[in-house]
């Protein structure tokens, strides 16, 4: 079979002595995914490529995405980078800070160059020890096509009273609802408000959520009472957030 050069070469498509005819080019890679191309050659006119790919030329955003959990406060964007690039190409590391107090969340989101980077550092990360914590990484999934009203969504957002009184709350169930959460948090003080946290453009839950009271003597209860508490059959991990 001839190579992709030489069929795609000058001579080949403007001069091609070559009969009408669709050639079938195999392994073809992007981005090490396999792919088909045709190219039909016509004789004594530049040619018109057809192509019928099955995987892009890049990625998209979504799907090369990583939730990294559970990090230590002390890791900034520099540091989760240079750990996370060991396993992979790093586009972006973005470390989120609490706006009040600008302590770290303990969790981050590492955008990789490829979709096997980004594979690979789930791999070699997920489920290991940084800085004394076991971290959590896994891919942000991509926007789907959901039953759920998402203007629903919006609002639950939008309700959310901040405070500098927070508590992160991790390793949630996905059937965890945000008022399922509230009220979890009520039976040992007054909660101001509440939310669990979605994948961007989806309803699905992303395993942690926020609740915020009046006092930081609220936030230590919270904390002593929740923290490694059972909620809806999985333990939970409360910090200040």
């Amino acid at each position: 079979m001839a190579s992709i050069s030489a069929v795609l070469s000058p001579t080949n498509l403007i001069h091609s002595s070559i009969k009408p005819a669709e050639i079938l080019l195999t392994s073809v890679s992007f981005h090490r995914r396999r792919t088909h191309t045709f190219l039909r050659l016509s004789p004594g006119r530049p040619t018109r490529l057809f192509a019928a790919l099955t995987a892009q030329d890049s990625s998209s955003v979504a799907e090369r995405k990583l939730y990294v959990g559970n990090i230590p406060r002390n890791v900034d964007n520099e540091e989760l980078k240079r750990i996370v690039e060991e396993h992979g190409a790093v586009e972006k590391a973005e470390v989120m800070y609490d706006k009040y107090s600008g302590r770290s969340r303990r969790f981050a989101f590492v955008t990789m160059k490829t979709v096997d980077d980004a594979n690979a550092a789930i791999e070699k990360l997920n489920e290991t020890d940084v800085g004394g914590r076991t971290i959590k990484v896994n891919i942000t999934e991509k926007p789907v096509v959901n039953t759920v009203d998402m203007s629903l969504l919006e609002a639950e957002e939008s309700q959310f009273i901040d405070s500098p009184h927070k508590v992160y709350v991790g390793n949630i169930s996905s059937t965890v609802s945000t008022e399922t959460l509230k009220n979890f948090f009520s039976e040992k003080g007054k909660v101001l408000s509440a939310k669990v946290s979605r994948v961007p453009g989806t309803s699905k839950a992303s395993g942690y959520g926020f609740v915020t009271f009046s006092s930081e003597e609220e936030v230590e209860a919270a904390i002593s009472s929740f923290n490694n508490a059972l909620l809806e059959g999985q333990p939970i991990r409360v910090n200040k957030a």
